[in-house]
């Protein structure tokens, strides 16, 4: 709503009308214009992760992806594996029991 009136008024009357400071609005703004290290780096790690999964043919989970990467010399933790692979909804195959979803009464 901002941006569409960016060329006949300033930030300011919009973020006083929405209760929004200003410094808020310009962050944000900032933020859409260049991602953060940490989202680029991810951005970075995900095609390797990718790769790796994909080269297993959707079989390795997260723990089987991290093992490969630090193998291939890519030093990244478990923990990040783990949150970008559900980021993207890829997981391993489950083995053993199937997960119950509903536990009945």
């Amino acid at each position: 709503m901002v941006d569409a009136h960016r060329d006949e008024y300033r930030a300011e009357p919009f973020c006083r009308a929405l209760q929004v400071a200003p410094s808020t609005y310009y962050a944000v703004e900032a933020r859409e214009r260049e991602p953060s290290a940490r989202a680029r780096s991810d951005a970075r790690l995900l095609l390797e992760i990718r790769r790796v999964y994909e080269a297993g043919r959707g079989r390795y989970g997260a723990r089987k992806v991290h093992l490969q990467l630090r193998r291939e010399g890519i030093k990244v933790a478990g923990c990040l594996v783990e949150r970008l692979m559900a980021s993207e909804g890829l997981q391993g195959v489950l083995r053993g029991k199937r997960r119950r979803t509903t536990i009945p009464d």
